[in-house]
């Protein structure tokens, strides 16, 4: 029996580092579950100090990974690789996107598509004039424009930007990698993502507001970028940067995690984050901000609470029995693991590129 294998060129924020991101680790799911799919992938990343001196992923086993230096370099170098290649992706926030698209799209690749995983914020930079990884005179230039987001945003990237085909890729998660270590629980509340001005706001009042009101329980903010004057409580432990090995273990010292979203993606809706499959899949009970689509990704009160103010937080801290905590996680890590893992969303981005105009494909025995 012959399977058909593509080798597909992405070029992307980041895979080699986490830091700062959350794109490479999106990627590392989604390859990894092309790698288990029998597609061959090279992954382009573009040569920056702040992410070669903090890589933790710089020899991945599931795909190649060469770095380039400019745009020139990129082109001179890969050319043959991307005009050889049965599908090209450009991801969101690669630096000099629009230049880098221009160039790929010279080339006269078979399939050339965008992976946004900034969906929303892409489209309020975009309606405001910002075109610093995307210009909107590109948007038309894509086959498939592959949106983190999902529904109405779909129907707004065609009708509004253009887009000759948006499809829904969601982020994923590598269940390989976050799953539950068995680790007895310390903390009553962690929360792992990088500072973002429009989430702190929500972050002071779904945590550390409840720290205040809570001095007994403890609770957790990792990552980096954080201001040095947040006047965090003596029952908050900051961490300032997790790598991804480290995810599975930060969350399985918590009782609950909170999910906070950034307000373009409440605006926007089904815009689930990397960070809330991570959390289900190592079986931690979520408390999250509300957005439209979340209940039918995680039904509130079956797979996931809902908080909008300290005083919900504080509630679910006080009042959610081990048994319940425990239901909680079981049913969003079921869930999650059911239809969103990176193996999972490999069979939803080969089954669009398969829906393409057919292409010559290679075949391996």
């Amino acid at each position: 029996m012959t399977a058909s294998v593509r080798k597909i060129v992405v070029i992307g924020l980041s895979l080699s580092s986490s830091w700062g991101n959350g794109h490479a680790t999106t990627f590392r799911a989604l390859l990894r579950g092309l790698k288990a799919e029998g597609q061959e992938v090279l992954f382009l990343e573009r040569d920056v100090p702040w992410y070669a001196s903090q890589r933790d992923l710089p020899t991945p086993d599931f795909c190649d990974l060469a770095f380039y230096d400019s745009v020139e370099d990129m082109i001179a170098r890969f050319a043959p690789a991307l005009a050889a290649a049965d599908a090209v992706i450009i991801g969101s926030y690669v630096p000099d996107g629009p230049a880098v698209i221009d160039a790929v799209a010279a080339l006269g690749v078979r399939a050339l598509c965008f992976y946004d995983i900034d969906t929303p914020v892409t489209m309020a930079k975009l309606r405001r004039g910002e075109e610093d990884y995307l210009a909107r005179r590109q948007v038309p230039l894509f086959d498939v424009y592959f949106s983190f987001s999902g529904g109405r945003v779909l129907d707004r990237l065609e009708a509004e930007f253009g887009a000759r085909r948006a499809e829904a890729l969601y982020c994923s998660v590598d269940e390989t990698r976050y799953r539950p270590t068995g680790a007895t629980p310390d903390l009553d509340l962690g929360y792992l993502g990088t500072y973002s001005p429009d989430r702190q706001p929500t972050l002071e009042r779904l945590l550390i507001e409840p720290a205040r009101r809570l001095p007994h329980c403890r609770f957790a903010v990792a990552g980096p970028q954080y201001p040095d004057d947040i006047d965090w409580p003596a029952n908050v432990e900051r961490i300032e940067h997790l790598a991804p090995a480290d995810h599975a273990a930060f969350y399985s010292r918590q009782r609950f995690t909170l999910n906070v979203t950034r307000a373009d993606m409440i605006a926007a809706g089904w815009s689930p984050s990397v960070r809330l499959f991570e959390a289900a899949a190592c079986r931690t009970a979520i408390i999250s901000d509300r957005w439209e689509g979340l209940e039918e990704l995680l039904p509130e009160g079956e797979a996931v609470r809902i908080a909008a103010e300290a005083a919900d937080v504080v509630a679910a801290l006080s009042e959610i029995s081990p048994d319940g905590r425990d239901r909680l996680a079981g049913n969003a890590m079921d869930r999650i693991l059911a239809a969103h893992t990176g193996r999972a969303r490999a069979g939803d981005l080969l089954h669009v590129l398969d829906s393409l105009p057919a292409q010559p494909l290679r075949r391996r025995a």
